[in-house]
């Protein structure tokens, strides 16, 4: 018997929105099982942030600065960003801890309209771009070691992005244990390649490669820049995904501070990303990085064959395992919105054998399979930018109102509202001026 044909049942949430986490379900009931580690909640968040963005983004980005200076404060800027939504994100996940993260803070907060609306547009667009965003980068990587000297074949990279995502898909549906072992040590991977990259970039540094660091024709046109900060943003994105594992989580009373760290942690991701940058400026002019595919690999071919094959692999590796953590959380948003009656019945079964929302996991891949065409990875990453970081700033406004018109329930430092404030304001802005620059893909 298939894995299709076992007999599914489906499961119904038994809270509302803003209660505590779900006890143990009932002797008839099937839910979500927690099987995840406190270490496997930060692989999660580590695994999620540091995908393939920081080996292909600054190319996106110095094509919409114009110098190597403005990008790296770009870079910096996108960075605290980042860190601003973390800390609103840890604020309501204490308030507010259910299965389906942000989707769910929008439902409690603004009804179930609002929230339908921003459901479908991430499931639709968002969740699966981003997904098909992550095979690109693995299947091109890894073709690359092999094909140094010129582009590989559409097809190749097509049907070897498929295999990534149904493999993954594969994996997510036989057993939660698997992924989140995938998730582990693959995120171990990709902390080693950024490590050879920095290290290289300080050796660079301290024989005097410094050249390139100036203000030269800088960007001044603001909805520009404003494009760059989502070639930015799109590697740290994935800060805000342990919020949608919150039911699978073992010990989610003593777990969910975690995002909380993640604030601290994306201190260090900006850190890590900021020296990564450096080093490719220590050895790439601005015409190479903008003539360059993938900037990772056109740094390493600067010194030897072998170097560039090593890192090949490791950044597909770190693609893969971003990818993994992506499938892993986005299906939990297709079941959630399941579970609230807003995505099609069958999403919120579980396949009774497993306990995974098998049917989430396939439909998702599916979607993710429908974006491969578009093999371009930095138009795909524009195109989703506005969607992704205003539906983010949505979720975050939750804060005020909330504070606002349910005080006494929901309990929000002035710290927290501050922060709420800002940074929707910051995601308008970025949207607004990327309609005014790109309006198509907006």
């Amino acid at each position: 018997m298939t894995l299709l044909e076992t007999n599914f049942e489906e499961i119904a949430l038994s809270t509302q929105p803003g209660n505590e986490v779900p006890g143990p379900p009932a002797d008839d009931g099937v839910r979500l099982q927690p099987e995840m580690s406190r270490l496997n909640g930060v692989t999660v968040i580590v695994g999620s942030v540091i995908g393939c963005g920081i080996f292909v983004s600054l190319p996106g980005v110095l094509e919409r600065t114009g110098s190597f200076n403005l990008a790296l404060i770009v870079w910096l800027l996108s960075g605290l960003f980042s860190m601003t939504g973390a800390y609103c994100y840890a604020e309501l996940g204490k308030m507010i801890r259910t299965t389906g993260g942000d989707y769910g803070c929008t439902k409690t907060a603004f009804g179930p309209f609002l929230a339908f609306i921003r459901l479908w547009v991430e499931c639709i667009i968002v969740r699966p771009c981003s997904q098909a965003i992550l095979a690109l980068a693995f299947a091109v990587f890894i073709l690359k070691s092999i094909y140094l000297e010129s582009d590989p074949p559409y097809v190749s990279v097509i049907l070897l992005a498929t295999c990534c995502i149904c493999f993954l898909a594969f994996i997510n549906c036989w057993d939660v244990k698997w992924s989140t072992f995938v998730q582990d040590y693959f995120t171990y991977a990709k902390l080693l390649a950024l490590a050879i990259i920095i290290l290289t970039g300080v050796y660079q540094l301290a024989t005097g490669h410094t050249y390139y660091f100036t203000f030269e024709n800088t960007e001044t046109d603001k909805p520009q820049i404003a494009l760059s900060f989502y070639a930015c943003l799109f590697a740290y994105n994935g800060w805000n995904n342990l919020n949608f594992i919150i039911e699978e989580l073992k010990d989610p009373v003593r777990d969910l501070p975690l995002n909380r760290d993640s604030t601290l942690s994306l201190l260090g991701v900006t850190i890590v990303y900021l020296l990564a940058n450096v080093a490719y400026c220590t050895t790439l002019s601005p015409a190479d990085v903008l003539a360059s595919g993938p900037v990772a690999l056109t740094f390493t071919s600067k010194f030897n064959g072998i170097f560039t094959r090593i890192i090949a692999f490791f950044v597909a590796i770190s693609s893969f395992g971003a990818l993994n953590g992506s499938i892993l959380t986005s299906s939990r948003l297709f079941y959630a919105g399941a579970l609230e009656g807003q995505m099609p019945k069958i999403l919120s079964m579980i396949q009774v054998s497993r306990m995974t929302p098998t049917p989430a996991v396939i439909v998702l891949a599916l979607l993710s399979i429908c974006y491969l065409p578009v093999t371009n990875i930095d138009l795909l990453i524009i195109t989703i930018g506005s969607a992704t970081w205003l539906s983010i700033g949505l979720a975050v406004c939750c804060i005020p109102y909330l504070g606002l018109t349910q005080p006494n329930k929901y309990r929000f430092n002035l710290l927290a509202i501050v922060c709420s404030i800002i940074f929707f304001l910051a995601t308008l802005i970025l949207t607004v001026l990327a309609l005014i620059a790109n309006p198509w893909q907006t």
